[in-house]
């Protein structure tokens, strides 16, 4: 009789506890199950993310740091076909888009060639005429006349009227290409090398960009990003772009490291030769946004044909929010553009204060020098390419 109740009492024990156990579990809820993040989406388009995508458990996609970084590190922009690059068959000059340029524009079309044309049709029919009058078959006795008093008067003022004529604007062209910058222009840097371009923007933190021309497909090495239509033509596109604000002023410099070499943009007028060991400067203000390109128009080696040049004009909150993006800062508005701008080699250069450096780990420090402070830079870092600046003797 005692088993059966101990058993009874073990059994109402039991229970009691599972009950307790149940109860708990209804008075407190319970959180839902943690649902799997769902596998990544194919990646966006260009300029919207630059995470590859994967089969595997990930988060969402995050955005860029700034939307208007692209690619390769520019506001994102589409190519217009038929403005700032050559096109297949076009016969003339490319859209202008500087005032200097549309004038240089007018000048050719509506001076120079209409002059050159009437010169070359009154040349050709003196010639015709002349041969066809004075033939021996109805000349036979040829004229000693040997001067014309009203003829050689005409001939002589005739050029030297056609030469004013077009001297005039002619001048007026170039004091405008010259022109000094005004207080507040941007101030581009513009450094050849073989064969490469690096840029520097000395008023707005010191950012510094390097640009390689992009090769094509069948060219490029693992790891590299090979050119697509987006970048800009064969030959003309590039990885890392600059970026130049529509309406303000630029201050555009060039110089050079190791030979000659020519920074052209044919819609922007523009061509200034990059010498070593000299500051050449103009000025120009880009009147459209868009991608411009264009190439070293001066004979720098071996890879001359490989220096291609592409120029992004913006909107200046555009060029603002890009400048802070490169971690650079704009300057004040009424700030005028006079960063002393050294040359290569001179005191306060960047490849002078190398040259220190290489000194120093040879020989030591040396006694009372000291090594100027370098401006802070921004690499544009649009791509990964292994081979480092300019590719030099691919």
């Amino acid at each position: 009789m005692r088993m059966p109740k101990r058993m009874k009492a073990l059994a109402i024990a039991a229970g009691l506890g599972c009950a307790a156990l149940s109860g708990t579990a209804l008075a407190t809820p319970q959180a839902p199950p943690a649902a799997a993040p769902a596998p990544q989406a194919a990646a966006e388009g260009q300029g919207v993310s630059n995470t590859a995508p994967t089969s595997a458990a990930a988060p969402a996609t995050a955005a860029p740091t700034s939307p208007l970084l692209a690619q390769d590190g520019a506001p994102a922009t589409t190519i217009d076909p038929n403005i700032g690059l050559p096109i297949d068959g076009r016969i003339g000059l490319q859209p202008q888009v500087t005032r200097n340029g549309e004038f240089a524009h007018w000048m050719h079309n509506g001076v120079l060639m209409p002059v050159i044309t009437i010169i070359c049709i009154l040349v050709l029919l003196l010639l015709a005429w002349v041969v066809f009058r004075y033939r021996r078959a109805a000349n036979p006795v040829p004229s000693k006349t040997s001067h014309n008093t009203l003829v050689e008067v005409l001939w002589t003022l005739g050029p030297v009227v056609v030469l004013v004529l077009i001297a005039i604007p002619s001048i007026g062209l170039l004091q405008a290409q010259f022109k000094p910058a005004p207080a507040g222009a941007v101030t581009l840097k513009a450094i050849g090398n073989q064969w490469y371009w690096t840029y520097q923007y000395p008023d707005h933190g010191g950012i510094e960009i390097t640009a390689n021309m992009l090769k094509e497909k069948d060219q490029v090495a693992p790891g590299e990003r090979a050119r697509t239509d987006a970048d800009g033509p064969r030959l003309l596109a590039v990885d890392n772009r600059i970026v130049l604000p529509v309406g303000v002023p630029i201050r555009l410099i060039t110089t050079s490291n190791d030979v000659i070499h020519s920074w052209a943009i044919p819609a922007f007028w523009m061509k200034l030769d990059a010498v070593p060991g000299r500051l050449n400067e103009t000025s120009f203000t880009i009147d459209k946004p868009g991608l411009y390109f264009g190439q070293c128009s001066e004979l720098c080696g071996a890879r001359h044909a490989f220096m291609p040049i592409a120029v992004q004009a913006v909107s200046p909150a555009q060029f603002a929010a890009w400048v802070a993006a490169k971690g650079g800062q704009m300057p004040g508005s009424k700030a005028p553009s006079s960063s002393v701008i050294p040359q290569p080699g001179a005191a306060g250069s960047a490849s002078e204060a190398a040259q220190a450096n290489a000194a120093e780990a040879v020989t030591g420090p040396a006694d009372n020098a000291s090594t100027p402070a370098q401006s802070p830079s921004s690499a544009q870092g649009a791509t990964g390419n292994p081979a480092g600046p300019g590719n030099a003797g691919q």
